[in-house]
């Protein structure tokens, strides 16, 4: 079984200046990294922000954001269990753990409603968070939402009929794959492989529009989480973990909120299409679609002078009218 090692490729780690104030906090016996920033204009709003990035992030994506929105709002920002600098380990990773890891914090350091921002995954938990626990958030904002629920996708009832004994039948030897494949002799190896700054800077660049701003320090953000102890195993989990609560899809959970929204969408998406974009707005009339031109899955780490502002002014003119 090829070792791993826990050593991450050097470079200098400007971005944490930028993130503000690094804690560590425990959450049911599991330490969790937070930053926070406390709004320090005159003109400063009391509506906190709490940022949530996307799968395989971490703080360091907002390094461009947290600035900006901190010179008028206190702003949080928190690695969800298994990234970042927070804890990895071995459990059930799905929307709920995390949903609740978000409420948790809110109701020890925050206590007041804020505007939950998340990117991709971090989206997704929002919209979790805020279905199951509304007296906490005043305004969402998702930059995408990868979530198929909204997709029509019919499909003839005799199909149905000849899929699910084929499905039922070939469950158990899915299950015994995703064993082998998962188990540490195999996917070691593989975590070992895929976890190489080249190759992190190649995914990455898939999911930036514009390849210059995949830099070193982006690189070093994605790659050094992978390099701490228990992320193999993590991933792992992470991978044969079972889907979350069927409440929190899109198509579901929009609908029922009663708060402002407001989804921005990068038109050159290629991780999640932003075919999806309309479909989502449709749901809710409070909800706000932007769409970026020259932006891909990260808008606002790639354009953040183009969504700084539009946030800023969101929040202002949407939250706090």
């Amino acid at each position: 079984m090829a070792k791993l090692s826990h050593q991450p490729p050097p470079t200098p780690c400007r971005w944490h200046s930028a993130v503000g104030y690094q804690r560590n906090w425990v959450w049911r016996g599991w330490s969790i990294r937070y930053s926070y920033i406390r709004a320090h204009s005159p003109q400063q709003s009391p509506t906190p922000l709490l940022l949530l990035h996307g799968f395989g992030a971490a703080i360091g994506h907002w390094r461009h954001n947290i600035p900006a929105l901190s010179q008028y709002h206190t702003v949080y920002a928190m690695d969800l269990l298994g990234f970042g600098a927070s804890q990895k380990t071995v459990t059930t990773f799905n929307i709920d753990l995390w949903s609740a890891q978000v409420f948790e914090f809110w109701q020890t350091f925050i206590q007041c409603p804020m505007v939950l921002m998340g990117n991709s995954l971090g989206s997704l938990v929002s919209v979790a968070a805020t279905v199951a626990h509304p007296e906490m958030v005043a305004g969402l904002i998702m930059v995408n939402l990868p979530d198929a629920s909204v997709l029509p996708l019919p499909m003839p009832s005799l199909m149905l009929r000849f899929i699910k004994p084929v499905v039922n039948l070939i469950k158990p030897a899915i299950a015994l794959l995703n064993h082998i494949l998962l188990s540490p002799p195999i996917f070691d190896p593989f975590f070992n492989f895929i976890r190489r700054p080249t190759l992190i800077r190649y995914w990455a660049t898939l999911a930036y529009a514009n390849p210059n701003r995949v830099d070193h320090e982006l690189v070093h953000i994605l790659c050094s989480p992978a390099y701490e102890k228990g992320a193999s195993r993590t991933l792992a989990h992470m991978t044969r973990s079972p889907s979350g609560n069927p409440d929190y899809a899109a198509k579901v959970a929009l609908p029922q909120l009663q708060i402002p929204m407001l989804l921005i969408w990068g038109k050159q998406d290629r991780l999640v299409p932003p075919v999806l974009a309309p479909m989502l707005a449709s749901l809710n009339p409070s909800l706000q679609w932007v769409e970026l031109d020259q932006a891909g899955h990260c808008p606002q780490d790639e354009c953040p002078e183009i969504v700084n502002p539009l946030v800023l002014n969101w929040i202002r003119q949407q939250v706090e009218r």
